[in-house]
């Protein structure tokens, strides 16, 4: 009996495992580590002399992250903080950064990610619902926890500056950012300290260890999740550490074909209090020794690849909305991409236009994969010696189940469209303080309801259609918005779109596409004549309307809910 055989056998109902890559095992195997502190630590005597993270050019070896996050932990002890006890970071792709949030969690605290760009309302909610006693803040955005902090429970306040650990350089980084690009509005918190304060007073006192298991509370990752109520999915030590595992054996199977670098060297663009970079960038890069090149604001394109000419880049997470902007920039065409190894596409779908453009600009496959904040953020990947874009999120990773539900609860059969269900060791614990949200999203089973629609073919891939909220119905019919951007992305007039359901009295909805041009002679008559050609009736856009620009979260997510108002 060979391999695949008997993998497909022991698990009858597992099909995607006969399309796995044969050094994939079907399940992980045990952990080799109790938590995040101790992997983290690991890495840091194995790789001491390994640069780990590097931001405007100044490079943060294994060894001093290990050792400004001592300082870091230490501090946080000595303010009588304790394990279980939560902290926010409020910060961008700054080497404070990991330094933090390795730090807290060395001592069993729990991290709160908070994205820098929050309103004090949005801030406000996420740090009293967390119940986060401690915040560390860049100063770009501490006018915001000025008027946030009243309503909290945070007792003590860190401010950063981007310069605080880029050395003599960071001076100048300072005065640049405050005087000549003012991108720091006024604030006063008189009884923060600052990130070199701590620093400081955190090099006087010893870390006391703790003893961390799997099960603790390693992050609070907020989401809007599926009922669109910002909650925090409660991630264990064992998630990420599961997570970890499972991408760690997938990133193995690129080394079979092409040769391994000595040191990987992945390109952080994407935020890191994003669950896709903070676990794909971060955590893989700590745990494989890899070194790490943060992006503060990857949305100054022209700044973003001047650092990318400095670097022979191997690994690229990145996003659809971010692949397109960096191939309409005429600099970027002109790199050097023979370094590319993998390059990952997630966080919203990855249209055929652009990854078939970037294949033929770079030479390198955008690899699809799949997550959520729920899930830590993995749960399929598309095998890393495909030869051609799929337009499916691939296969459940190692120990991963993928079941497709219909609203009973009911398996569908392979091919039917229903919402994709995901079972593994990734999956949270669920939401915090909110039972009331986890028992909608987790069945009897164990899977967790991502809320995405989507089906399964007969070699275990799946392929998302669409949110299950984002699908519109005309006459009767489901219509997915993917499908009508993805045509209309096709059209070489086109930058980016976005389409939507409005209310139509003869059909219940019809379909609006937003579309940012690329061309500027491109007209509606020409954009629906392509339709017409690539789309069936009732699915192509009735209304078309031309915008500078789509809303986007900060993660370069185009944000539908918006242009529905």
């Amino acid at each position: 009996m060979n391999e695949v055989s008997a993998r497909t056998e022991a698990h009858p109902t597992k099909i995607w495992l006969a399309s796995y890559p044969p050094t994939v095992p079907a399940e992980i195997p045990p952990l080799p580590h109790h938590s995040l502190g101790e992997l983290f630590e690991e890495s840091c005597v194995r790789y001491a002399d390994r640069p780990a993270f590097s931001s405007m050019g100044k490079a943060l070896s294994f060894q001093e992250l290990e050792a400004q996050s001592r300082k870091v932990a230490a501090w946080l002890q000595a303010q009588g903080l304790v394990k279980g006890d939560r902290v926010a970071v409020m910060l961008p792709n700054i080497l404070q950064n990991p330094v933090i949030v390795y730090g807290i969690l060395r001592v069993g605290m729990v991290v709160v990610n908070v994205n820098p760009l929050y309103t004090p309302r949005e801030l406000a909610y996420q740090l009293k619902d967390a119940g986060a006693k401690a915040l560390f803040v860049l100063e770009n955005f501490a006018h915001a926890v000025q008027q946030a902090l009243p309503n909290t429970d945070v007792k003590h306040v860190v401010v950063a500056t981007m310069g605080d650990m880029l050395g003599l350089k960071g001076h100048i980084v300072n005065l640049v950012v405050r005087r000549v690009k003012k991108l720091v509005p006024d604030w006063s918190l008189p009884q923060a300290k600052s990130f070199k304060q701590v620093m400081a007073e955190g090099a006087r006192h010893s870390l006391t260890p703790v003893e961390v298991s799997p099960r603790d509370v390693a992050f609070l990752q907020y989401t809007g999740g599926t009922t669109g109520v910002s909650k925090g999915a409660i991630l264990t030590h064992a998630n990420l550490l599961a997570n970890k595992e499972q991408m760690g054996i997938w990133l193995e199977t690129a080394f079979l074909t092409k040769p391994r670098p000595e040191q990987l060297q992945f390109l952080c663009a994407l935020p890191l209090y994003h669950i896709f970079a903070l676990t794909v960038n971060s955590l893989m890069g700590v745990a494989t020794g890899s070194h790490n090149i943060l992006i503060a604001n990857p949305r100054d394109i022209p700044a973003f690849v001047k650092e990318l000419q400095k670097y022979k880049i191997h690994v690229f997470p990145g996003l659809n909305t971010l692949f397109n902007a960096l191939m309409n920039n005429p600099d970027f065409q002109k790199l050097d991409f023979s370094s590319f190894l993998l390059v990952f596409g997630g966080g919203m779908s990855v249209q055929r236009p652009v990854a078939e453009r970037w294949l033929k600009m770079t030479g390198c496959q955008i690899t699809e994969g799949y997550g959520l904040s729920e899930t830590s953020p993995v749960a399929t990947a598309n095998r890393l010696d495909a030869v051609e874009f799929s337009g499916m999120i691939g296969l459940p990773i190692s120990s991963t189940e993928i079941s497709i539900r219909d609203d009973e609860g009911n398996e569908v059969e392979l091919g039917d469209v229903g919402e994709i269900c995901i079972r593994g060791p990734q999956v949270m614990a669920g939401y915090w303080n909110r039972p009331d949200e986890t028992a909608k999203v987790m069945t009897a089973d164990g899977y967790f309801r991502t809320g995405d629609m989507g089906y399964m073919d007969r070699q275990g891939y799946t392929k998302i259609v669409d949110r299950k909220k984002d699908m519109i119905l005309v006459s009767g019919f489901n219509v997915y918005p993917n499908e009508v951007e993805e045509v209309a992305a096709m059209h070489p007039g086109v930058l980016e779109c976005a389409a939507i359901g409005v209310p139509d009295e003869h059909s219940g909805e019809a379909v609006k596409l937003y579309v940012v041009k690329k061309d500027p002679n491109l007209t509606e008559a020409d954009l629906k004549a392509h339709c017409v050609a690539n789309l069936t009736n009732y699915k192509r856009p009735r209304f078309i309307e031309f915008r500078s620009e789509l809303p986007k979260s900060n993660v370069g997510k185009i944000l539908r809910r918006e242009l529905r108002g």
